[in-house]
């Protein structure tokens, strides 16, 4: 059977946010490319939750990808291809765009500018396309939430990409909500305790993502 999302959680259809994936693209995986991510598994693998659980609740995906006129994400190469398990359904959402932030994306725009219930963001790379994203929701008055432990970061320098993934999801605190996957999903699952109790999409402030329990 189907679950539904619980009308507890969300009372008002408006207030349903957009579950938007960032660039699941081959090009994240394939080493040794520059922009291949080292330490993605982790991230890819609380993507496929957050991805199942949308789908079994209902609620609206869509992917971003971006597309270049480059050697990275160019549409003639494989690697701008979506991660396999990550090929959107037909009644998904597809946008594509070629700057950084997802809001370059004008259908996105619009779309969001008419949605009262924001975005919820996952995907890759943290320190570019979600932070940039994530700014400019805020911009915007848009809510957004970012699934800090369903991204993962590029190193940057000396600085090793764990330790810019931790400082991308402190500062991302600064323009939405921070969650990480297992306590969004429980937050938007069909009634639970915390949902009755009146328990909220988000939570106050950064939270962990270096990976400890």
């Amino acid at each position: 059977m189907t679950s539904v999302v619980s009308l507890r959680t969300f009372a008002n259809p408006s207030s349903v946010p957009i579950v938007v994936f960032v660039d699941m693209q081959q090009e994240y995986l394939a080493k040794p490319r520059l922009l291949a991510i080292s330490e993605i598994d982790r991230a890819l693998d609380n993507c496929r939750k957050v991805l199942d659980h949308s789908r079994s609740v209902g609620l609206p995906v869509a992917f971003m990808r971006l597309v270049n006129e480059s050697a990275f994400f160019n549409r003639a190469t494989p690697f701008v291809r979506w991660i396999e398990g990550f090929e959107p359904y037909r009644n998904e959402m597809v946008f594509e765009r070629s700057s950084p932030s997802c809001y370059s994306c004008e259908p996105f725009t619009a779309l969001v500018n008419q949605s009262r219930g924001g975005i919820v963001l996952a995907g890759f790379a943290g320190e570019a396309a979600c932070l940039s994203t994530l700014i400019d929701a805020f911009h915007r008055n848009h809510k957004v939430t970012y699934l800090c432990d369903a991204s993962a970061s590029h190193a940057l320098d000396d600085v090793s990409a764990d330790e810019i993934h931790r400082a991308v999801s402190k500062i991302s605190g600064l323009y939405g909500e921070v969650y990480e996957t297992t306590d969004w999903i429980t937050s938007t699952s069909p009634a639970s305790d915390e949902a009755q109790s009146g328990r909220r999409l988000g939570i106050e402030g950064p939270v962990r993502c270096d990976g400890a329990g």
